[in-house]
């Protein structure tokens, strides 16, 4: 159907698509609903090494949230998904909308790129594998093409002794936007040494971005108060925010240290556990 029609708009939860619609930011000549779509909709593997977790494009943010194996193995994931809009949100709102939505304050982004997902795409051409670091183009566009679905997406199966954590900053208490969003990823070496740090900031440039310096002063190290503060002042450094009426440059960078001393803190505590 999509290829009959390629400039159809994919309905899924349709909690941004809708309102967008209403609010006239968009036009759409035609939308097509993918709720029936059972392939959309389910969550496997991840249970052991070296199985991947995969999760359609049209699971909720609510059963990505409650999932036990999600809370286990990817925290920051289900955390993230927890803390969408408001039960009415979640219960409707999809992972993959809120990825092909591409708002630079996505809240699933930054853990899963944190958690180097790849995005799988399918068309009646066939499918394609894309990290998710490469799909998102620029602030609400993708590397979608016409008559393309997002189909899925596959999550590789943590390492040992590795924790995961996603912190967030909004003004009210809920239901709000992120203004900065920070996702960890920390494996650790048997003598708690840091093994790999991966580090990914939402709301923060145009697209969700991976903090590589902050990684590399962390890598290799022992996760001391003093080591945790260097790395948030340099993920600070690494954001490319921007002034809006929600928060100034300088306060998106502050939060951006704030918050990645939190989320490393809470990541290495949930690896040694």
């Amino acid at each position: 159907m999509l290829a009959q029609r390629p400039e159809a708009a994919p309905l899924a939860g349709g909690t941004n698509l809708l309102v967008q619609i209403k609010e006239d930011h968009r036009s759409e000549t035609a939308l097509l609903s993918l709720k029936r779509v059972s392939d959309l909709n389910h969550i496997s593997g991840g249970d052991e090494p070296p199985h991947a977790l995969v999760i359609g494009a049209g699971v909720t943010m609510k059963r990505i949230a409650a999932d036990p194996l999600i809370q286990k193995r990817y925290p920051a994931l289900a955390a993230a998904a927890g803390l969408i809009g408001s039960v009415q949100t979640r219960n409707m709102a999809t992972v993959g909308g809120n990825l092909c939505n591409a708002s630079p304050s996505a809240d699933t982004a930054p853990p899963l790129l944190a958690f180097n997902a790849q995005a799988v795409l399918v068309s009646t051409k066939g499918e394609r594998a894309v990290p998710l670091a490469d799909f998102f183009t620029g602030p609400g566009t993708t590397v979608l093409q016409p008559g393309e679905l997002l189909k899925e997406l596959v999550i590789p199966a943590p390492a040992a002794r590795t924790g995961s954590a996603y912190a967030r900053h909004i003004p009210r208490a809920a239901m709000d936007i992120s203004v900065v969003g920070v996702a960890v990823v920390v494996t650790l070496d048997a003598d708690k040494t840091i093994r790999e740090a991966r580090i990914t900031l939402g709301a923060v440039a145009p697209t969700s971005i991976r903090a590589g310096a902050a990684e590399r002063v962390l890598n290799g190290r022992l996760p001391e108060d003093s080591l945790l503060a260097e790395a948030g002042s340099v993920a600070a450094g690494e954001a490319r925010p921007v002034d809006d009426v929600r928060a100034s440059v300088a306060y998106r960078r502050h939060l951006v240290n704030v918050l990645t001393q939190d989320a490393l803190r809470q990541a290495i505590d949930n690896a040694e556990s």
